[in-house]
């Protein structure tokens, strides 16, 4: 027992000599930091204070420039031709393909906007597929919903439906926005390798039935034709 003991007090020695070590180096780190600071002549501090502020405002720029091609917003568009126009001038586009009697698509909807807010580096667009066939056709669009992710005006990649992002209608934005990470559509700050699915329920049994519904044959929809 008084071993088991000893060792114990080891232990807590080591671990407090190496947290001593640790803070002595920040500490001499920091030390260092400002002594550089002091030497700084005012030539140099105010290269850094530019320097700074010239990536402040670089940032500021691109910031307006996105707002101005229209992200930092969900929004539909009317037609097929604007979505060739608005891929064209943004380097990274999801675009929401939906038809109005599609509930899934309304669920979306709701993340979509979230998103769109929060990466401006992003445009988010929605379109209804009634008003796009040869689009639909072009890309091989069958299931409703699909996302189509944009890059450089080359469609890479897709979120058909929600196989993706853990098979429930119950998904977290946070899952949708690790999804678009996985290709790189938008600028992802967790970790790829964990999908945040653990905070979802489990699949919905009712969820694959009603998956199936809405690939019939190779058409994406039987009431395409009507156009």
């Amino acid at each position: 027992r008084m071993e088991a003991h000893s060792s114990v007090d080891m232990f807590s020695k080591v671990l407090e000599n190496q947290l001593l070590q640790t803070t002595k180096l920040v500490e001499e780190r920091l030390d260092a930091e400002i002594q550089k600071m002091d030497q700084m002549d005012e030539d140099e501090l105010e290269l850094l204070k530019e320097k700074r502020l010239k990536a402040l405002k670089k940032t500021q720029q691109q910031k307006q420039e996105w707002l101005s091609k229209g992200h930092g917003e969900y929004r539909e568009i009317p037609s097929e031709r604007d979505f060739f126009q608005e891929v064209k001038e943004s380097k990274n586009v999801v675009c929401h393909f939906y038809r109005d009697s599609t509930f899934r698509c309304k669920i979306l909807d709701k993340h979509l906007a979230i998103l769109s807010k929060k990466h401006l580096e992003t445009k988010f667009l929605k379109l209804n597929v009634e008003k796009a066939p040869f689009l639909c056709e072009r890309l091989k669009i069958k299931v409703i919903p699909t996302l189509a992710l944009v890059k450089d005006g080359k469609t890479q990649d897709y979120v058909a439906g929600f196989t993706d992002l853990g098979n429930t209608d119950d998904f977290t934005t946070e899952t949708l926005e690790w999804r678009l990470g996985c290709s790189d559509i938008i600028n992802y700050s967790g970790n790829l390798m964990e999908p945040p699915f653990q905070s979802q329920k489990k699949i919905g049994t009712n969820f694959t039935k009603l998956e199936k519904k809405t690939i019939r044959g190779k058409k994406y929809d039987s009431d395409s034709d009507d156009d």
